[in-house]
């Protein structure tokens, strides 16, 4: 156990860093996620088939895809990317900010997939009840459909955590391998594998991603499961 934390400080920041990308993703996604899934579930419009498939299409795309993507698109001359950082300050490229767009970007299908699933589930005559009943859209779904959902929301938003966790091809391409700014577990990982006696290394912190990642899994199948019991209580 002493050798498995026996860290060095780039190794400590590539840890702190790894969280802080996957949980700063995941919460920026979360309340995106709910909108684009319950769009898809509910939503009855033109071209739902294409955004279903632009939502997914990280899963498909080689990551490397995904990250050069978004290198044109969020990289400073980039036109997302011009425009956050002139009217917001806010830079991504080679930054760990743009480590956490690549995550929430590679992660968002699983989000928005399992709180998809959750929504559809939903019985509807509940909602239609609440509605006789006066209550306008927005108090219905704040009310009856969040609260329904809610282990889908737990699972989508743990899965989203573990991708990105797990995230390389996306981040390496979009902000680099930055020691203390962008090098995450994955990148990590990859350096110790590519310089003469790095095993060790490369070692100690995949069984920390693996660790990190199944807590992460663990916790979300013990809260959906916790939720979903209490809502049965009641």
């Amino acid at each position: 156990m002493n050798w498995l934390l026996d860290l060095s400080p780039d190794e400590w920041n590539a840890v702190r860093l790894s969280i802080k990308v996957a949980t700063v993703a995941m919460l920026v996604s979360l309340p995106i996620g709910i909108a684009v899934a319950l769009l898809l579930a509910r939503g009855r419009f033109w071209g739902k088939t294409l955004l279903n498939g632009i939502v997914h299409l990280p899963l498909i795309l080689p990551p490397v895809v995904t990250g050069y993507l978004l290198l044109l698109a969020f990289g400073r001359r980039g036109p997302a990317g011009a425009f956050f950082a002139e009217y917001f300050g806010l830079v991504f490229s080679f930054r760990w900010t743009g480590a956490a767009l690549a995550c929430g970007v590679m992660g968002f299908p699983l989000m928005v997939r399992a709180i998809r699933l959750s929504i559809e589930a939903v019985d509807r005559k509940l909602e239609a009840a609440a509605g006789t009943l006066g209550a306008s859209p927005l108090w219905v779904f704040a009310t009856i459909t969040l609260p329904l959902i809610l282990p889908g929301m737990i699972a989508g938003a743990i899965l989203s955590f573990a991708k990105a966790m797990g995230e390389f091809g996306a981040t390496i391409t979009f902000v680099s391998n930055i020691p203390n700014e962008t090098q995450t577990l994955p990148s990590a990982i990859y350096t110790f594998t590519q310089v003469p006696g790095g095993d060790e290394g490369a070692l100690r912190l995949t069984l920390i991603s693996v660790v990190i990642s199944m807590a992460a899994l663990i916790a979300s199948e013990v809260l959906a499961r916790r939720v979903g019991r209490r809502m049965d209580i009641e």
